[in-house]
């Protein structure tokens, strides 16, 4: 079981960090990487990287014979999968071992067993763990489905057998949206993990989602590290972890952990995994599933433990017994994890491709990241950027230090959840510990994009004024002088949907600027470097970050990102000719159907299109009720950001 090198069958933050650990335990690494990543930091980090294919992850990061190839070409005798992509794929392990590799995770039986949640939940049962009342039977008929719906009764929860990550699984209120719900999520998940097995679930209300870590070895020894509490989920994808829950005391902290082990013992576990659990308010616990991999959030354990998971994983691989057993393992304080998205909270939380163009992570708290400044956030893979984790003496010291270095953190270039974040963990629900799984849906129901300040106004507005003039002729009028008095400039200045009209007059110590027709005020630029700006405004000294993608300013102050730019005769006209009813694609992706024809009268909010895109289905509606003009695309093409998918005319105007 003794190996040298280790291939790491995965990308981004959590490769980067596989190899660290690796690293410092004195082996080699080798990178894989599709044709869209080879300037990835992954693949820069590593002793060796392979090109395994194109961009696409079916032809790449899921193509087993091209990683095997990789490992055979570089001489790895050792495969991590990281967590995503193959790691919880027991062909791939077991692929691994026809190989003669050592896989870096539990046997390709156990991943099978636990992989799928079907069989999961029967082996959970049998072993006396509580499981929530359900089917998970094999009959997967849309009748009997909708029967054993109506039987089990709502609301319900429809899932996935297979997979995870909240795709392929729905909310079902009422019978009457069941048969619906089971033709999305099975549509979903046989696109995302290749099945369309599903199971049912009665919906535990307002649960807690609190998963423990457990770790076994080869020699029968397995503990449990604690628990982490993730109950901050938005369509059942993770937002905020932490450890430990401020829900779980020692008594129910030991039950738990007890029912997590007997789990992993059910199965001949080895390795890391996690046990995922609701948490009723009565203290009542009901198995969700088990993970048979490393998690996302596994960094918050690894602070309060002050154990390194990964070292664990490559000792317990290479043989080694488990380096604690249960009574030497013990808690430091609180951590909190929160996951830094390429998303917009105020689109419904559309993912975003982009280029970086600013990166600067905190110093002063933990950041895992795969990203750096230049890089492509490309729609192939997870918008997921960054980890940003906090320590603290107790729970409210890390909840400060995580905001503040959230705020201390700059990501420019696309919109991404930092504001969100950081307004999660400030709000008075999340700082008291009682927040459960309904809380985003009760607390940000409706996001409202923030409109920047009034300094960040006048700032971006001063930015742009002094980006033109250094691009441009160098004239008096252009610096905003003439021979006996400095000139007013006008700027058109636009945000989002929104305008501002600046009126700037340099002075000798700074800026007059107005807004809107406001009483002009001063702005003094005390210094400008390296995309870094420290400046008074109204009487305060501030800080912001900034940088330039062509023309455009993006702006980072105050914890609030923005993307600013002047708007110009030539936009104007480009704007214009943009008309009504032209449906565009949000991302590059592909297409997954086509819901209408030329000439099909449709009504609004009825689906046109369905793009995959990041591994999520988004859905194009019609944006108001009329008649197809035009349908731009075909199932199965793969389209560009902005590019014409459909055209809605009025009823009226397709007539003529």
């Amino acid at each position: 079981m003794a190996f040298t090198k280790v291939l790491i069958a995965n990308r981004g933050e959590i490769a980067c960090r596989i190899m660290r650990t690796s690293h410092a335990m004195g082996y080699r690494t080798v990178a894989v990487y599709s044709e869209a990543d080879g300037d990835a930091p992954h693949v820069q980090l590593a002793d060796q990287a392979v090109c395994i294919g194109p961009a696409p992850v079916a032809e790449s990061y899921l193509n087993v014979s091209a990683i095997l190839a990789a490992a055979a070409r570089t001489g790895a005798d050792a495969v991590h999968p990281g967590y995503g992509f193959l790691a919880e794929n027991a062909a791939f392990a077991q692929a691994c071992a026809d190989a003669g590799l050592t896989f870096i995770g539990p046997s390709p039986k156990a991943i099978d067993l636990m992989g799928n949640k079907r069989l999961a939940k029967l082996r959970m049962a049998d072993a006396d763990v509580p499981c929530v009342p359900g089917y998970s039977g094999a009959d997967q008929d849309d009748g009997v489905l909708t029967a054993e719906g109506e039987s089990i009764g709502f609301p319900l929860m429809v899932k996935a057998a297979s997979g995870g990550g909240g795709r392929g699984m729905r909310l079902v209120e009422n019978a009457a949206d069941l048969p619906a719900a089971i033709t999305g999520a099975r549509s979903e998940a046989e696109n995302a993990f290749g099945s369309g097995e599903l199971i049912l679930e009665k919906a535990v209300i307002e649960p807690r989602h609190v998963e423990i870590q457990v770790f076994a070895d080869s020699r029968g020894n397995c503990v449990h590290l604690g628990e982490r509490d993730c109950s901050i989920q938005r369509r059942h994808q993770k937002v905020v972890e932490e450890a430990p829950s401020p829900a779980v005391g020692p008594e129910l902290r030991a039950a738990m952990g007890a029912a997590a082990v007997a789990a992993a013992q059910a199965i001949n576990y080895q390795g890391a995994g996690t046990v995922e659990f609701l948490l009723g308010a009565d203290g009542s616990f009901f198995f969700l599933e088990m993970n048979t991999r490393l998690q996302v959030e596994h960094p918050v354990t690894e602070m309060i433990t002050g154990l390194d998971l990964v070292e664990w994983q490559l000792r317990v691989a290479a043989g080694e017994p488990l380096p604690l057993d249960q009574n030497g393992i013990t808690y430091d304080g609180h951590a909190i994890e929160v996951r830094l998205y390429a998303e917009d909270p105020y689109a419904d939380f559309l993912p975003q491709t982009g280029t970086v163009v600013a990166w600067r992570p905190s110093p002063d708290v933990r950041v895992d990241t795969g990203i750096v400044e230049g890089q492509e956030i490309s729609p192939f893979y997870d918008p997921m950027v960054a980890k940003v984790i906090a320590h603290g003496g107790d729970r409210e010291e890390a909840r400060r230090r995580l905001v503040r270095g959230l705020e201390d953190t700059t990501l420019l270039g696309l919109p991404n959840n930092r504001g969100f974040l950081v307004d999660v963990l400030r709000h008075e629900r999340f700082a008291d510990g009682s927040a459960t799984t309904a809380f985003i849906g009760e607390h940000f129901p409706d996001l409202l994009r923030p409109v920047p300040s009034a300094a960040a106004r006048a700032l971006a507005a001063v930015l742009i004024y002094r980006h033109s003039i250094r691009n441009g002729p160098q004239d008096g009028a252009q610096m905003g002088w003439r021979s006996a008095s400095p000139i007013v400039v006008a700027i058109d200045l636009r945000f989002d949907a929104e305008k501002c009209a600046c009126r700037i007059s340099p002075t000798g110590t700074g800026f007059q600027v107005s807004l809107d027709d406001d009483a002009a005020e001063t702005l003094q630029l005390i210094s400008v470097s390296d995309g870094s700006v420290r400046f008074a405004w109204d009487g305060v000294v501030s800080t912001a970050n900034f940088a330039y993608e062509d023309d455009d300013l993006h702006l980072d102050l105050a914890g609030g990102s923005n993307r600013f730019f002047e708007f110009t005769p030539a936009l104007a006209a480009a704007t214009a000719r943009e008309g009504d009813g032209r449906l565009i694609a949000p991302m590059a992706g592909r297409i997954v159907s086509v819901g209408a024809q030329p000439g099909e009268t449709v009504v609004k909010g009825q689906i046109l299109v369905i793009l995959e895109a990041m591994k999520m289905e988004h859905e194009i509606k019609a944006p108001a009720d009329g008649v197809v003009a035009e349908i731009g695309v075909t199932e199965g093409d793969q389209v560009k950001p902005r590019q014409m998918l459909a055209v809605v005319a009025a009823e009226s105007e397709a007539a003529e």
